[in-house]
């Protein structure tokens, strides 16, 4: 059910602000709609000891491609609401065991 309540804020959102202009998560796009294809994390995000299921390596793999947008991802409103905690949520490549992530990487004062 939150997860229903997310989406649909979320397309309300979108459908209210489109984005122009390039922004971290380049263009056409936004940190709050990359979010979404980070849901397999969400227990993850909130909880250290959780595991952290192999679609969420590969969500998070292929948005820390680009680091920034991650960080932006990690910070953005569908995250904040989805409960996910940045602090915890940066630990999610190191348990991945991603060889070439980014080490002492911070998203904003996190």
């Amino acid at each position: 059910m939150k997860m229903l309540c997310l989406v649909g804020f979320a397309v309300l959102v979108v459908g209210i602000h489109r984005v122009e202009s390039a922004g971290e998560c380049g263009r056409g796009t936004t940190p709050d709609m990359e979010a979404f294809k980070l849901a397999p994390c969400a227990s993850a995000a909130q909880d250290e000891n959780a595991s952290v299921s192999q679609s969420c390596c590969a969500q998070t793999k292929k948005l820390g491609q680009n680091p920034s947008c991650l960080c932006a991802v990690l910070l953005s409103n569908v995250a904040k609401m989805s409960g996910v905690n940045p602090q915890i949520a940066v630990t999610i490549p190191k348990r991945c065991n991603f060889a070439n992530r980014p080490v002492g990487y911070k998203c904003g004062r996190k």
